[in-house]
C-alpha cells in the first residue's frame, strides 16, 4: 500500500510538473483536448497539493519557514490587487501564484535533492517525446508555420519555450545521481540538444552550452586546496575578458547572428517601461496590470516597436518590477542571491551529481530573464522550480546512500 501510494505521488508531480511546463495550453496538447481537461489538471494539481501540505503540515511548515523573503514576495503579489491599475485583472490571476507557491512548497516537502532531478529530467523526457510525436502527426501544431517555417514548437506552443524546456532538460540529465543508467541519462541529454537544434532557438543553443561548461568546470574542480582558488581567479579572468570583448562589439555580434542590434524591439520596449515604472517605483502597477488587455501601458508599448502590442517586457527582473516595484524586486533579487550563495557552496562540498542542479537551474534562470519572462509572469514551470530549489538548498543536506 505504501509503495502504492508512493507511486500515485509520483504520477501526481509528473502530471503537475507538466502542467506548469505548459503543454496544456493554447498551441500545444490543449488545441486537441477539451478545455475541461486542462481545468481539471489545474485544479487537481493545485487542491491536491494543498491537502499533502495540510497532511504533512509539521514537515511543510519547516521546510516554507526557510523562505520567508520567498512568503513575503507571495504576500504582496497577492495584495497588490488593492494598487493594481486594473484590480480585476489582479484578482483574477491571483490563483496562478497560489497554484504556483502550493506546488513548489510541496515538491520541495516531500521529495528530496535526487528525486526532485529525477523527476524533473523524466518530466521533460516525457515532453520531449509528445513533441516529437505531435511534430509528425500533427505538423500544424508541433512546427511553426510562416512565423518560423520549419521551426520546431513541439507540444510547448513556441520555438523559444521548447528550446528552454530542453536546456532545463539537458541540465536535469546531466545533474542525474551516479548510479543512474548511463544509456538513459546520455540518451534523454542527447535528445534534449537533438530538440534544441530543430526548434532552431540560437539562445537556447548558447545557454546549454555555456551552463553544460559551468557544470563540468564545478564537478572536476572543488574546493580542494589553493589550486582551486586559482582555477576559480583562472575562470573569472577568462570570463572577464570574454564579456569585455562582447559588450564592446555587441552592435557586430548580434548582427552577424542574424538578430536586431535593437534585441528585437526589446530596447525601445525596456525604455518605455522603465520610464513607466518610475512613476510608480515603489510598489508598480499590480500584478500583471501592465500588460493586462486593453490596458494603456501595453498599448504605447506596443507603438515603440511597430504597433505590435507585447504580452509581457521580455525581461523578467523588468515584468517583476512593473508588477511589484522596487520593493518586490529586491525580496526577489536578494532571496536569489541567498539560494545561488547556498547552491554554490553545496556544488563544491560534494562529488553528487545532482548537487550541480541547483546552482546551474538558477544559472539558467538568471541568464534566461535577460530578454525572456520566465518568473513570475502566468503559472510556470520555472516559478515552480525556483520555488522548489530556493527551499531545498535552505534544508540541511542529508547523505545519500
Amino acid at each position: 500500500m505504501k509503495n502504492f501510494l508512493r507511486n500515485a505521488e509520483v504520477c501526481f508531480v509528473v502530471l503537475g510538473l507538466s502542467f506548469f511546463s505548459g503543454i496544456f495550453g493554447i498551441g500545444a496538447i490543449g488545441d486537441v483536448i477539451p478545455s475541461a481537461f486542462t481545468s481539471l489538471v489545474r485544479y487537481l494539481t493545485w487542491f491536491g497539493s494543498i491537502i499533502i501540505i495540510f497532511v504533512c503540515w509539521q514537515k511543510s511548515l519547516i521546510t516554507a519557514s526557510r523562505g520567508f523573503l520567498l512568503l513575503v514576495l507571495t504576500v504582496l503579489s497577492l495584495m497588490s490587487f488593492g494598487w493594481s491599475e486594473y484590480p480585476e485583472f489582479t484578482i483574477l490571476t491571483i490563483n496562478e501564484v497560489l497554484i504556483m507557491t502550493s506546488f513548489g512548497l510541496y515538491f520541495a516537502t516531500r521529495f528530496n535533492l535526487r528525486e526532485q532531478v529525477q523527476l524533473i529530467a523524466f518530466t521533460l523526457l516525457l515532453g520531449a517525446f509528445l513533441s516529437i510525436l505531435f511534430a509528425i502527426v500533427f505538423p500544424a501544431i508541433g512546427i511553426h508555420g510562416s512565423d518560423h517555417p520549419g521551426a520546431w514548437r513541439g507540444v510547448y506552443g513556441y520555438k523559444n519555450t521548447l528550446g528552454s524546456m530542453m536546456v532545463l532538460s539537458s541540465l536535469a540529465f546531466f545533474s542525474l545521481p551516479k548510479e543512474t543508467s548511463i544509456l538513459y541519462k546520455w540518451f534523454g541529454f542527447g535528445l534534449s540538444i537533438c530538440l534544441m537544434l530543430l526548434s532552431t532557438s540560437k539562445t537556447s543553443l548558447i545557454l546549454s552550452f555555456l551552463l553544460i561548461l559551468m557544470m563540468v568546470f564545478y564537478k572536476n574542480f572543488r574546493w580542494q586546496g589553493k589550486i582551486s582558488v586559482i582555477f576559480v581567479d583562472i575562470g573569472i579572468l577568462v570570463l572577464g575578458c570574454l564579456a569585455l570583448v562582447i559588450f564592446s562589439n555587441w552592435i557586430e555580434l548580434i548582427t552577424g547572428l542574424g538578430k536586431d542590434p535593437t534585441l528585437t524591439g526589446r530596447t525601445p520596449l525596456w525604455a518605455i517601461a522603465i520610464s513607466r515604472l518610475m512613476e510608480r517605483p515603489f510598489f508598480g502597477y499590480g500584478r500583471g496590470a501592465y500588460w493586462a488587455p486593453g490596458s494603456n501601458f501595453a498599448v504605447e508599448a506596443g507603438k515603440s516597436i511597430s504597433g505590435w502590442i507585447p504580452p509581457h517586457a521580455h525581461n523578467g527582473f523588468l515584468d517583476i518590477a512593473l508588477d511589484l516595484g522596487l520593493v518586490g524586486l529586491s525580496l526577489f533579487l536578494i532571496s536569489f542571491l541567498f539560494s545561488f550563495v547556498r547552491a554554490l557552496k553545496r556544488a563544491y562540498a560534494t562529488k553528487d551529481a545532482e548537487e550541480l542542479w541547483p546552482l546551474a537551474f538558477l544559472t539558467f534562470l538568471a541568464m534566461n530573464n535577460m530578454t525572456e519572462s520566465f518568473l513570475m509572469r502566468l503559472a510556470n514551470l520555472y516559478w515552480v522550480l525556483f520555488i522548489t530549489v530556493s527551499l531545498t538548498v535552505n534544508q540541511r543536506r542529508v547523505k545519500q546512500n
